[in-house]
C-alpha cells in the first residue's frame, strides 16, 4: 500500500514526455550502480529528516534565494527538478520514515563514485563556530572581520566568489592581491572595510575555514557572517605542517590540536596561520538565530543532513548516501555513520568526485566532533530518474 501512495506520489502527469536520467561523467571517477538493498545501513536511517533536507533544496531550486554561492555543475538538474515535483505530491505534512525511504527509492537510482586513484572516499566535518565580538574596537576587540573589498577581481576578471585567483590594479598592472600577512599587517585597515572586530585571532581563523559564524555581540545579540569571497592564494591546512614536521601525530590530528598548538605559543601560531597565504572575506546576513550556516546552494544548512561537495562536479541538491565509520563521541571512537545527506554546499578544500564535508551544526560540541573527522568511506550518489523530455537544466 505504501509502495503505491509513493508511486502515486511519483508518476507524472504525462508519463510519455519522460527521459530517462542517464549516470552523469563524473572527472577522476567511475559509476558503479548498486541495489538499496546492498547499501549498508539504508533501510535503518531517518529517511524523513532527509526528506526535509531535500526540500530546502527543493524551494531554493523553485525561487532565486536570498544567498546564492558559487553555482555547481548542472549535469542533474532536470532530473532533480522532476524529482522535487514529485516530493510535492506527497503533501504538506512530513512523511513517515517508511514513505520517504519510499519516495527516495522510487525517484533514484544509487549509483557509489569510485575514485580512479583507487581507494575510498575521503570525509572530513565543519560547523558553524560561535565568537565573541563586538561592531567596534575597543575593550579588547581589535581583531578586525573584513568584507569584501571592492578592488577584488577574480582572475577571470569578475566579481565571482571562489572561482580562481585573485587580482587588483597597482598602477597600470595587475597582481596578485593581497596574502594573509599583508593584511594581517593593516593592507586593508583604514577602508572601512570591517564588518564585526574579534578579541582572538585564532577565532578567525577558524571561522575562515569555516566559512560562516555567529558573532555574539556584548549586548547579546547575535551577528550572523557567511563567506563572501576569498583573496585567491591557495588554501593550505596548517595541520599537514604541524604532523610534517613532527608537532602533532596524524592520528591525534584534529581542529582542537591546531588551536592548543596555537594557544599554547601565540607567535608560532601566526607564523603558521600565515603559511595559509588564503585569506575569507565575510559578509553579514539577516539569519534568525536557530537557522543553519548558510550554504552555497542559497539555503540554511541542517545539521547532520547537509554535506559540502566539489561543486564543479557535482549538483547542489543531490542526494548522497555517506557510509564511514567516525569518531563521533571521543577521539579515537569509531562508530557507524550511514546517513542520507544532501549537497548544498562547497569549499575550496573540497576537491574530488568521491569527497565531502559533513555539516554537523554549530558551537563547541560541534566543532569537536567535525574537528575529529578525516575518514576514509563510501559516497553514493543518487540519481534521479526521469526528467521532463526536454527540460533544460537549472545551474545553481
Amino acid at each position: 500500500m505504501l509502495l503505491s501512495l509513493v508511486a502515486v506520489a511519483a508518476a507524472p502527469a504525462h508519463a510519455a514526455m519522460l527521459s530517462v536520467v542517464a549516470p552523469p561523467d563524473i572527472a577522476g571517477s567511475k559509476l558503479v550502480p548498486v541495489a538499496f538493498g546492498a547499501l549498508d545501513g539504508w533501510a535503518a536511517d531517518d529517511h524523513a529528516a532527509a526528506f526535509q533536507t531535500f526540500l530546502n533544496s527543493c524551494a531554493a531550486r523553485r525561487a532565486s534565494p536570498a544567498e546564492v554561492g558559487p553555482a555547481s555543475a548542472p549535469t542533474l538538474a532536470a532530473g532533480l527538478t522532476h524529482a522535487c515535483a514529485a516530493a510535492a505530491r506527497l503533501g504538506a505534512t512530513t512523511p513517515s520514515r517508511e514513505v520517504a525511504r519510499l519516495f527516495f527509492e522510487a525517484n533514484f537510482r544509487p549509483y557509489r563514485v569510485v575514485p580512479d586513484t583507487g581507494g575510498e572516499a575521503f570525509f572530513t566535518g565543519y560547523y558553524e563556530p560561535e565568537v565573541a565580538g563586538a561592531l567596534a574596537p575597543g575593550n579588547g576587540f581589535d581583531v578586525p572581520v573584513y568584507g569584501r573589498p571592492a578592488d577584488l577581481l577574480m582572475s577571470g576578471g569578475g566579481p565571482t566568489p571562489n572561482s580562481g585567483g585573485a587580482l587588483r590594479r597597482e598602477g597600470d598592472a595587475l597582481v596578485p592581491y593581497f596574502d594573509r600577512a599583508a593584511i594581517e599587517d593593516g593592507a586593508l585597515a583604514g577602508r572601512g572595510l570591517e564588518v564585526a572586530w574579534l578579541k582572538d585571532p585564532i577565532d578567525l581563523f577558524f571561522m575562515q575555514i569555516q566559512g560562516s559564524a555567529r558573532v555574539r555581540l556584548p549586548d547579546g545579540r547575535v551577528l550572523r557572517l557567511n563567506y563572501d569571497g576569498y583573496n585567491g592564494h591557495p588554501y593550505l591546512p596548517v595541520g599537514r605542517l604541524l604532523i610534517a614536521r613532527g608537532l602533532v601525530p596524524r592520528e591525534e590530528m584534529s581542529m582542537d590540536r591546531i588551536r592548543a598548538f596555537m594557544e599554547a605559543d601565540p607567535e608560532a601560531g601566526r607564523a603558521l596561520r600565515r603559511e595559509n597565504r588564503s585569506y575569507v572575506f565575510f559578509k553579514a546576513l539577516d539569519l534568525g538565530g536557530e537557522a543553519g550556516a548558510m550554504g552555497a546552494e542559497g539555503v540554511p544548512l541542517t545539521a547532520g543532513r547537509s554535506i559540502a561537495v566539489d561543486r564543479r562536479l557535482h549538483t547542489y541538491g543531490t542526494p548522497v548516501f555517506v557510509a564511514a565509520d567516525l569518531p563521533l563521541s571521543a577521539p579515537g571512537s569509531s562508530e557507524p555513520f550511514r546517513r542520507l545527506m544532501i549537497a548544498q554546499d562547497t569549499g575550496s578544500a573540497i576537491v574530488g568526485p568521491a569527497r565531502a564535508d559533513l555539516y554537523f551544526g554549530t558551537g563547541l560540541e560541534a566543532g569537536a566532533v567535525a574537528g575529529r573527522i578525516r575518514h576514509s568511506g563510501s559516497f553514493t550518489l543518487l540519481v534521479p530518474r526521469f526528467a521532463a523530455a526536454g527540460t533544460p537544466g537549472h545551474p545553481r
